[in-house]
C-alpha cells in the first residue's frame, strides 16, 4: 500500500471541497445555518490534512521497523523518525529532487523504496557510493580495496531466539556502529537475483565484489548474515531515497531505546 499516494489523494479531494466551499457554497448558505456534512467532514479537515501531508513529505516521517535486518542498531518494533529534507526536497510520490541538499554518505542509515517493489519501504545502511568498489570477502568489508576497520565486541544474545551472534564495532566514514555475524553462516551470498547492473558484481564462495554504478548506492543491513540487501537484489537508485533515519521515538516495553542513533 502506497500511503503517500493515498494521503495525497485525500489531501487533493478535501482541498477541492474546501475551495468549493470558500469560493461558492459558503456564499449561498444562510447566515448562522449549520454546515452541511460534506463541509464538516471534508472541507473543514483540509487544513489539518494538508499540514500532515506537508510534514510527512518535506520534514519528517515516522516508520516502524518490521524485521531484524538492522539489529543491533535497530530492533523489531522500534518506531523511528526519518529526516526528509537532509538530502534535499523531493516531490512526493515521484521522488524527483527539486531542491538540492546534503549528499548521501557512507554510514548513513537510510529509508528507501525497495527497487524490485517500489511501493515498499526498506531501511539499510549505505556502504557504497557511486563509483565505489565494495568487497565483502570472508565477511570482511572493504571499500575501494581498503578494509573497513572493525574490532571484536562481546557476543550478542538474541533474547527472542536465545542464541549468540559474533558482534563487531565497525567504523565507516567516521561513523561507528555495531554489526553481527553468525559463525555458522556461509560467506557466499545465496539466492542472488537478476537485477540492473548485475554485471558490475562478481560472486564467489568467499563473498562478492561490486562496482557501484553512477546514480546508485550499495546498502547492507547491520545484521549481516540475516539481511537481504544489495548483495541479493541489487543497487538503490538515488531517486528511491526517502530520507535519513536518525531517531527512535518509541518502543513498546523498552522506553530506554528512545534516542538518536547512527
Amino acid at each position: 500500500m502506497n500511503f503517500a499516494l493515498i494521503l495525497f489523494l485525500i489531501t487533493l479531494a478535501t482541498g477541492i471541497l474546501w475551495l468549493i466551499d470558500v469560493l461558492y457554497a459558503r456564499k449561498l448558505r444562510a447566515p448562522g445555518s449549520k454546515n452541511p456534512i460534506w463541509v464538516e467532514w471534508g472541507a473543514s479537515l483540509f487544513p489539518v490534512i494538508l499540514a500532515v501531508f506537508a510534514l510527512r513529505s518535506f520534514v519528517v516521517e515516522p516508520f516502524k521497523i518490521p524485521s531484524g535486518s538492522m539489529i543491533p542498531t535497530l530492533q523489531v518494533g522500534d518506531y523511528i523518525l526519518v529526516n526528509k529534507f537532509t538530502y534535499g526536497l523531493r516531490l512526493p510520490i515521484v521522488g524527483t529532487e527539486v531542491v538540492s541538499g546534503n549528499a548521501v554518505a557512507r554510514g548513513d542509515v537510510v529509508v528507501f523504496r525497495y527497487p524490485p517493489e517500489p511501493n515498499v519501504d526498506y531501511i539499510k545502511r549505505v556502504i557504497g557510493l557511486p563509483g565505489d568498489t565494495v568487497s565483502y570477502q570472508n565477511k570482511q568489508l572493504s571499500i575501494n580495496g581498503v578494509p573497513v576497520p572493525r574490532t571484536s565486541e562481546a557476543d550478542y544474545l538474541h533474547p527472542d531466539r536465545m542464541y549468540y551472534s559474533k558482534q563487531y564495532r565497525e567504523t565507516l566514514n567516521n561513523v561507528t556502529y555495531n554489526t553481527l555475524n553468525d559463525a555458522d553462516a556461509p560467506a557466499f551470498v545465496p539466492d542472488v537475483a537478476r537485477f540492473p547492473y548485475r554485471d558490475q558484481c562478481r560472486y564467489d564462495s568467499a563473498g562478492f565484489v561490486c562496482k557501484v554504478p553512477a546514480g546508485n548506492y550499495f546498502v547492507m543491513g547491520d545484521n549481516r548474515d540475516n539481511s537481504k540487501d544489495s548483495r541479493v537484489w541489487g543497487f538503490v537508485p538515488d531517486a528511491n531515497i526517502v530520507g535519513k533515519a536518525f531517531f527512535i521515538w518509541f518502543h513498546w516495553g523498552e522506553l530506554g531505546r528512545i534516542g538518536s542513533f547512527h
